[in-house]
Order: C-alpha cells, then structure tokens, then sequence
C-alpha cells in the first residue's frame, strides 16, 4: 500500500481518514510477555544494538493489536555514544552517561557524529522492519530533541530540577549555543538517516523541555528545534514534535514547524487544538495510568478524548507518554478497539 493510502499518514497531512488511527507510545516495550522475555537474555543496548533483535521487538505489538504505525525500537540516547561522552543502563537506575559535560572545555571535547557509522544498526533495523511489513502499516522512526539530549549530557542521567542543565545554560549563554548547534546536527543527520533507511514518518521527542519557561524556551530551544524541524522537509515525510508538560509552551512550539504536534495529559485535547490551531494534524493524550483503570473507565476517558478532539481528521490517538509497565494487554486492546470504532 502506498504511504499515502494508510490512515497515519493521511491524518498526519490533515487529510480524511477512513478511521481514526491509533499507535501508542512505547508499545514495545515491558507490558508484553514476549519483550520480557527477551530481556531476560538480553541487554537494552544488546537489544538496541543487534538489527534482527530491534527489529523483532519492533514487530511484536504491531503482530499482536490492530496498531497503525509502528515505531522503531531504540533508545533516544544512541546517538551519545558517538558523541564520546559514553552511555550504560544501571539496574533499576535507567541510563548513566559516563562522561557527562559539566564545563565549557567539555563541549569541545566531543568527538564528531556518523550516524551511519555510529548507529547503523538502528538503520538496519529500520531496513528490516520495512521488509517485514510489506506495507501493513508506516514506521515512525524518532530521535531526541536537540534540548532533552543537551540536558541529559550535562545531567548525566534521569533528573527532577533539572539544575545542572539550567545552570550551564543561564551560565555559559555561548557554549550553550555551540553545544546546541552540534546537537541539533545529530539530531538532524540521525533522522535524516533514518528516512533514507525506510522510516515513512519521524518523531522528535523532546522529553524534558516542559522543565522551562517559555522565555526560555523561545531564547533557548526554539531556534534549534526549528532549525531540525525545516532541515527535514525536503523529505517530505510527516515530522511529529512531542514533549511532555508542555501546556505553556505550545503556542511556542508551533514556530518550530512539522506536520504534527503531541501533547500530554496535562492540558484538555480540546484546549490544545485551540492553541495549536487548524494548520497542524494533533496527536494524544491518554494519560497512560489510564490503561491500568477498569475498562469500562478507560472506555469512557478514550471516547471522551475522541470527542474532544474533533477526530474527522487531522488527528491521531496516542498516549500523553509511554505505556506503562504494569498494563494489562487487555486494555491496550480496549484502546485500539474503541477508537477504531469511533464514528466521530
């Protein structure tokens, strides 16, 4: 089938929809047996770093739910490694970086990127995936956003104030923005990639953004989100913007361009389009908690949320984040089931 036939794609261009589409945020991931059970022999990097393995999880939940696109499976912190600053997932602590840059000689420390010779893997795995699918359903493929991946360098790993990456920035105005322009070319050159590999959509996620204020964030962000954005749409493939706490910086995150922007369950659907405006295909916002609830509540909070959300087109089902590890399969094939029915 012809990308432009399947309903993720026509939604993401704002075009009528035969039905509202639907993919879910981490939907490989550890809520199904068949993912648990390869991590029990394997690693989250050997997982990332083997194509077969990648595309394998990849596949998982598009074989067992009736899903409109799938995503690659990876990790958005590849792209560090062949930035020299090192990376490794301690137990029950997530992603360590092992260099972290934490003064302005950092910055000039980093090595140069390739992300044909450093994530190439990734691009295999895309090419796999693409094979395997025979046209069933599109493959997003994503990267971090120039801003989440700048913040977990310095961070080093998982934060909640966010102060070390605060401190830089509002510190060191000026590397800040060298630092960014080299990550905005990562970001740009390893979605760039992923196209050429086969990826019919890309996401740009950028996770930790809602940490600023929109002062910051337009002083500090939106130019290189932007300049990412506009680098890729010579490809002519939708380009999603997703962040999460995002409510105050939407209007802002418009300016940044792409097809599509995600929210979160922190602002109504409805009030996001509001702000977003008729120019831009919406995709969200099931709080994903939500699919740990009795069914007949998760039932009604997604037919609200379709409701809400002026589905006709232009609009794509998916959660305000990942799905959660403890979620009954079961509901994800609620979710699925009822927004497939939805007549709008």
């Amino acid at each position: 089938m012809p990308d432009r036939d399947h309903d993720f794609i026509r939604a993401c261009r704002r075009e009528p929809v035969g039905r509202v589409p639907v993919w879910l945020m981490r939907q490989a991931g550890r809520y199904m047996p068949e993912y648990r059970a390869l991590r029990e022999k394997h690693s989250i990097l050997e997982l990332c770093r083997t194509p077969e393995l990648a595309a394998q999880v990849t596949l998982q939940p598009i074989q067992r739910f009736d899903l409109d696109a799938a995503i690659i499976f990876a990790d958005i912190l590849l792209p560090l490694e062949g930035l020299g600053v090192g990376l490794h997932f301690a137990v029950g602590e997530g992603p360590v970086i092992e260099n972290p840059v934490r003064a302005p000689e950092d910055v000039a420390g980093l090595t140069s990127f390739d992300p044909v010779v450093d994530l190439g893997y990734v691009l295999e795995a895309i090419r796999i995936v693409r094979r395997e699918l025979e046209g069933r359903v599109p493959l997003i493929g994503f990267a971090a956003a120039p801003f989440t991946l700048a913040s977990y360098m310095i961070e080093g790993g998982s934060s909640r104030q966010y102060l070390l990456v605060k401190s830089f920035m509002y510190q060191h105005p000026q590397v800040w923005d060298r630092l960014m322009r080299l990550v905005r070319e990562v970001t740009r050159d390893y979605l760039a990639a992923q196209i050429e590999a086969g990826a019919q959509a890309i996401q740009m996620f950028d996770s930790w953004v809602g940490c600023l204020s929109p002062d910051d964030y337009r002083a500090y962000v939106l130019p290189h989100s932007r300049w990412v954005l506009e680098g890729l749409a010579e490809y002519s493939v939708p380009r999603i913007h997703f962040g999460t706490v995002t409510a105050t910086l939407l209007e802002d995150m418009k300016q940044a361009g792409g097809e599509v922007i995600g929210v979160d369950w922190r602002i109504p659907i409805g009030r996001a389009r509001g702000i977003i405006g008729p120019d831009f295909a919406l995709q969200g916002n099931l709080d994903p908690a939500m699919l740990l609830a009795p069914r007949e509540l998760l039932v009604r909070q997604v037919r609200e949320i379709l409701e809400e959300a002026g589905a006709a087109k232009g609009y794509i089902f998916n959660l305000g984040h990942g799905v959660l590890p403890p979620t009954p399969m079961e509901n994800v094939d609620a979710v699925v089931e009822t927004v497939h029915s939805f007549l709008g």
